[in-house]
């Protein structure tokens, strides 16, 4: 394994030192340790292990070895739209308009056909980490660190962005180090759900942190979904039953296979998934697991795997694939940091059956190249989303594309 990269290098992913309960001691130079690093053991002082940036300027689709990719006969995957620093989360507007967010940066793109060529531009900057993206009703609405907002009408306005109306603000008053990025969706229920994430790896979180939420956009109302959930940076709401699921990232610095990151089903308001005192509903935490036990949590619906690093999920609803592939769920898995010999990098398909079962079955493979190398990949995938066609967007914030997967007979 190569050298890890420089921390300034790191910085740029927003991982800023943490200043909460259990953090590592300050170094002899003075300056805090960055949030990746706490929780670490003595023993992992010296770990080779960190956090992989991206390639912030971007990487033209003419340099992406796209015949690496593998996916199941009768499969096809491209380069749908290049350009765009850090593609993180994807909205399909009414008039078919791609919203893409980032998290480090500041900016919101849009991707748009006109006259039968594709556009990339830029419609949205000077935002705070604007992670998360949801479109319902003709409106935009973008989770930044502290608050989201809505641009109602803005497809018709992509030249000169409406003025953005706040919905929710106050969602980060302590300004917390890590996992401060928000992923949103609108439920069923006309309300937008989002994450926000324990402020470190391993810590005591307060009431608001290490929770899924959901805001009402009329009256800026909270509610508390559940809790226990340490980062959740994806999630969709099953087509028939209107649950709503989510994936989730366990903690780092226990090993390469414990705890396995995990995906959860919401049956009903209030559910606790045991963090920080309980990973993966049956692993007891080495540091706050000894006085409470996992039985007294929920259990997550399965688990898929230590340090897959789980992203975006859609149920896949349309009528192009197969049908054996309705209704189950494609999972953005982007790919381990805090593992020896890395894993993820891909799309995995997971099949849920009626009683609870699980079965997660490889769909695009090809960007892991040497799970030992530094970096071990040529992309990370990070969101997925059903186009109209029934076909599958998937961005990489590696290297600012988003791909497009489809199917013919």
């Amino acid at each position: 394994m190569r050298a890890p990269k420089p921390l300034a290098c790191l910085a740029l992913l927003g991982l800023v030192a943490a200043g909460t309960l259990h953090a590592q001691p300050t170094p002899a130079d003075g300056k805090p340790a960055p949030s990746w690093q706490q929780g670490r053991s003595a023993a992992d002082e010296k770990s080779p292990l960190h956090p992989i940036a991206p390639i912030l300027t971007g990487r033209p689709a003419s340099e992406l070895p796209l015949n690496k990719l593998k996916l199941p006969p009768g499969f096809k995957v491209e380069v749908w739209a290049d350009g765009i620093p850090e593609a993180r989360s994807l909205a399909l507007g009414d008039k078919g308009t791609v919203f893409v967010s980032n998290r480090n940066l500041s900016d919101v793109y849009a991707v748009t056909d006109r006259n039968g060529k594709r556009e990339v531009k830029k419609v949205l900057s000077g935002l705070k980490s604007p992670n998360g993206l949801s479109f319902s009703k003709g409106t935009l609405y973008v989770a930044e660190r502290h608050r989201i907002t809505r641009y109602d009408g803005i497809e018709d306005h992509l030249d000169s962005a409406p003025q953005a109306k706040v919905v929710v603000d106050n969602l980060d008053p302590t300004s917390q180090p890590g996992h401060f990025w928000k992923y949103l969706a609108m439920g069923p229920d006309n309300k937008l759900y989002f994450n926000i994430g324990a402020p470190g790896n391993i810590v005591m979180p307060n009431y608001m942190q290490a929770t899924v939420m959901r805001v009402d956009p009329n009256t800026g109302k909270l509610e508390t979904v559940a809790s226990g959930v340490r980062n959740s940076v994806g999630m969709d709401f099953h087509p028939k039953t209107k649950e709503l699921w989510f994936t989730n990232h366990a903690r780092d610095w226990v090993d390469d296979d414990t705890p396995n990151d995990t995906l959860h089903r919401v049956s009903k308001k209030g559910m606790n998934f045991g963090y920080p005192f309980c990973h993966q509903g049956d692993f007891a935490d080495p540091e706050f697991g000894a006085s409470r036990s996992c039985a007294e949590f929920d259990k997550p619906y399965a688990k898929l795997g230590g340090h897959v690093a789980p992203l975006g999920m859609k149920f896949y609803t349309g009528k192009m694939f197969p049908a054996e592939y309705r209704d189950s769920i494609f999972v953005a898995l982007h790919g381990s940091w805090n593992r020896s010999n890395k894993q993820g990098y891909n799309i995995t398909r997971v099949v849920v059956d009626n009683k609870g079962g699980a079965k997660m079955v490889p769909f695009l493979e090809g960007f892991l190249e040497d799970p030992k190398a530094d970096p071990p990949m040529w992309g990370r995938p990070v969101d997925v989303l059903q186009l109209r066609d029934g076909s599958l967007l998937v961005s990489d914030d590696y290297n600012g594309v988003i791909y497009r997967v489809s199917y013919a007979k």
